[in-house]
């Protein structure tokens, strides 16, 4: 259990760094359009788990925070978000296509393990039509780049409700 105090030292030692938005509104307004874009055609059950992974992958607290809420809100368990972490041996909470885009999710943000694998890149797109992959490719990427921005400016998280930049 932490003390006051422990939780006044946590929360100095990671105060947001800068409100980027704010000192860059252009490339914060071109993310956000960038952001609605890319969600067009793709189920927003499956739209929201690849955020969650996604920023689970880069340790972005801010997003977890923001996605999670708003996949609650939008009706997704809470068993199934928290099981994402352990997908792969939780496989039975998602369906294949899910599984497929998770799985693309992953290889795609983490690309320091070499290049998204054929099998991977393949099972994706045995689910999704072309038109529906380029668009899921598109989300993993946008939330990779919020993810980035996020953890390097410490974007803190807890104070976000569902549909606040919508």
């Amino acid at each position: 259990m932490s003390t006051a105090e422990e939780t006044v030292e946590y929360a100095t030692e990671h105060a947001p760094r800068m409100q980027w938005a704010k000192h860059s509104p252009e490339v914060y307004k071109a993310m956000v359009r960038l952001d609605s874009a890319a969600k067009q055609g793709l189920d927003p059950t499956l739209y929201e788990l690849v955020k969650i992974r996604a920023s689970q992958i880069n340790h972005c607290a801010f997003c977890l925070d923001m996605h999670t809420k708003d996949a609650l809100a939008a009706g997704e368990s809470v068993e199934r978000i928290v099981q994402l972490s352990a997908w792969e041996e939780s496989r039975h909470f998602y369906t294949e296509k899910e599984l497929a885009a998770i799985e693309l999710t992953e290889a795609v943000t983490v690309l320091t393990d070499g290049f998204v694998p054929d099998e991977v890149y393949d099972r994706a797109a045995q689910h999704f039509e072309e038109a529906e992959l380029a668009q899921l490719i598109a989300a993993i990427t946008v939330i990779n780049a919020w993810n980035r921005f996020g953890v390097t400016t410490r974007m803190t998280p807890g104070h976000y409700r569902p549909g606040q930049y919508k």
